[in-house]
């Protein structure tokens, strides 16, 4: 029931993830398309990032996918908990810190070329709602596990 492939889970299921998973969406939006080397190096940061993560489970991130659109591009990323994403967003030795401050200097010049925005959301099932019809393992239920929809929450 709980393997990771992309087979669709017949009937109705829902996510069983523990309190404390956070749901993680960072992206940018590209204002200026012929300002080209002031947002290729924002756009190739984030796959830098998510390799590294890839590589690295014990930082805590469980699962994301990229979502591509006119002028953005939009991560959804699935976390341990949020104290593992502020450790990370902290970390000297990992790619984000770096990424971060090279942005920031690019940014106070003010030209507005490149924009940036990340909203992280703690969840609890117990509060949470979600369910998947003849549908893959998807979103947290990917990055977590996938349970027939009538089994009683965990809540772990």
């Amino acid at each position: 029931m709980n393997d990771r492939s992309n087979r669709v889970q017949v009937g109705r299921h829902r996510a069983d993830f523990p309190t404390g998973t956070v749901v993680f969406l960072i992206g940018m939006r590209v204002n200026s398309l012929w300002r080209v080397r002031a947002w290729l190096p924002v756009f190739l940061a984030m796959p830098r990032m998510l390799g590294e993560l890839l590589r690295h489970p014990e930082l805590g991130l469980l699962d994301a996918r990229t979502e591509l659109a006119w002028r953005r591009a939009t991560v959804i990323q699935y976390w341990e908990s949020m104290d593992k994403l502020m450790a990370y967003a902290a970390a000297r030795d990992h790619e984000h810190l770096p990424a971060w401050t090279a942005f920031n200097r690019q940014a106070r010049k003010g030209d507005g070329t490149v924009g940036i925005w990340h909203e992280a959301y703690t969840v609890d099932p117990a509060t949470s709602h979600v369910v998947y019809n003849a549908m893959p393992r998807f979103g947290i239920a990917k990055a977590t596990q996938i349970v027939p929809a009538d089994t009683p929450q965990s809540g772990g």
